[in-house]
């Protein structure tokens, strides 16, 4: 693929990108907001009978970081993965079956997902403001990135096993052993990292759960919506239709013409 088809991958990528930010953002605020609104209410709460807690200074009100603050967030992510993602995907197409320039920005949408936030996410679950101690956010992202890293760098060896068994065991049974050897080895992962878990005893689960699923499916519309919009683009460019002739009818009465 020339540099040319790289850098309009590249620019569309990013436009779809802008463009699932904002369905994202959209999710976010109706969704997640209100959750983080409830979560912080609990900690001030729970603030306000402890003896040794004096007034913050709130740098930033909540009122802009639940507005620009949410919006520049989301948006920037959306534009910046977008990028990353398109080249991913130049670099991906052709390589991983005869699939279609739309076909294969959808698989790559569904695995990046899958790799990069569903798998680390059901090790180590999104939490509201007030869940968690504040002298092991250390470890936690530490551990997350570690669980992300794992995650893609199985999934990338599952797609490589599984093309190099394809030609012996066919597409469908190649797949099958990628598959399972990718959940295998996440199941073994999930086993061998320590787990977290400092949820107050008394903190709303119904609370918790919603804003785990609002998380998640903040995710589900950034990636579902790039990887449709995307996948759109690249079709456009990758895969043109042929210009459209003339109606029949009006080449048979030109025809007729000519002849006369």
């Amino acid at each position: 693929m020339n540099s040319a088809t790289v850098r309009s991958l590249l620019v569309r990528g990013m436009l779809a990108g802008l463009a699932a930010g904002l369905l994202a953002l959209l999710v976010a605020y109706l969704l997640g907001e209100p959750r983080v609104d409830a979560a912080i209410a609990y900690e001030e709460a729970h603030a306000a009978h402890g003896a040794d807690h004096g007034m913050e200074v709130e740098i930033v009100s909540r009122a802009l970081q639940s507005t620009a603050g949410l919006a520049t967030g989301v948006l920037v992510y959306g534009v910046s993965f977008g990028g990353t993602a398109a080249l991913a995907y130049s670099f991906a197409l052709g390589r991983v079956g005869r699939f279609t320039p739309r076909a294969t920005a959808a698989l790559l949408s569904g695995v990046a997902l899958l790799a990069v936030y569903v798998v680390p996410f059901l090790k180590y679950p999104a939490n509201p403001p007030s869940v968690g101690d504040p002298e092991t956010i250390g470890q936690r992202t530490t551990l997350y990135f570690l669980m992300m890293a794992l995650s893609v760098l199985l999934a990338v060896a599952a797609v490589i096993v599984g093309k190099r068994l394809a030609p012996r065991l066919g597409n469908w049974y190649a797949t099958v052993v990628g598959v399972l050897g990718f959940g295998v080895a996440v199941g073994l992962a999930y086993v061998l990292l320590p787990g977290i878990n400092e949820v107050p005893e008394d903190f709303s689960a119904t609370l918790l759960w919603q804003f785990r699923i609002s998380a998640l499916a903040i995710q589900l519309t950034l990636w579902a919506t790039f990887g449709l919009v995307f996948g759109h683009l690249a079709e456009r460019l990758l895969a043109p239709k042929p210009a459209t002739t003339a109606a029949p009818r009006e080449t048979a009465q030109k025809a007729a013409a000519s002849a006369l």
